[in-house]
C-alpha cells in the first residue's frame, strides 16, 4: 500500500496510507479524506489553485498517471510546464517535472511527498 506524505510550511507533515492500484482517486480526494488542507476552487483541473509539488521516494518510478489535457493547459499557462517536457512525457512516459494539479493526479502504486502551499 502506498504512502502519500503531506508537507507544509505551517502544518506538521502527515503520511497516509491510499489505495494501491485504484488508478481513480486523485491526491485531492485522498487529502480530503485526511483531513489535509490543500486549496482548490473549481476540482475540475480548470482553476490551478490545486497546484501542489510531488516528489516519488524512489526516483526509479513513475510518478502517477499522465498529465491531463486540463492540466497541461494550466501548468502551461502558470509556467510550470513547457511543450517540450509534455512532448518528451509523452515519449518517455515519465512525468516532465514536479508540479501537479493534486485535482489531476491519479495515485499509481508508489511513495510520494506532496509538497503544498500554506496560506
Amino acid at each position: 500500500m502506498p504512502t502519500i506524505t503531506f508537507s507544509s510550511t505551517l502544518h506538521k507533515d502527515k503520511t497516509v496510507y491510499a489505495v494501491a492500484g485504484s488508478h481513480k482517486k486523485t491526491i485531492l480526494d485522498i487529502a480530503k479524506e485526511n483531513h489535509v488542507p490543500i486549496d482548490f476552487s473549481c476540482g475540475d483541473g480548470e482553476c490551478g489553485n490545486c497546484l501542489v509539488k510531488v516528489f516519488p521516494l524512489d526516483r526509479k518510478k513513475r510518478m502517477a498517471h499522465p498529465l491531463t489535457d486540463h492540466e497541461i493547459a494550466i501548468l502551461k499557462d502558470m509556467g510550470k510546464v513547457t511543450q517540450d517536457e509534455v512532448d518528451k512525457m509523452l515519449v518517455d512516459d515519465f512525468m516532465p517535472n514536479e508540479w501537479r494539479l493534486a485535482c489531476q493526479m491519479v495515485l499509481r502504486d508508489e511513495d510520494l511527498i506532496v509538497e503544498y502551499p500554506s496560506r
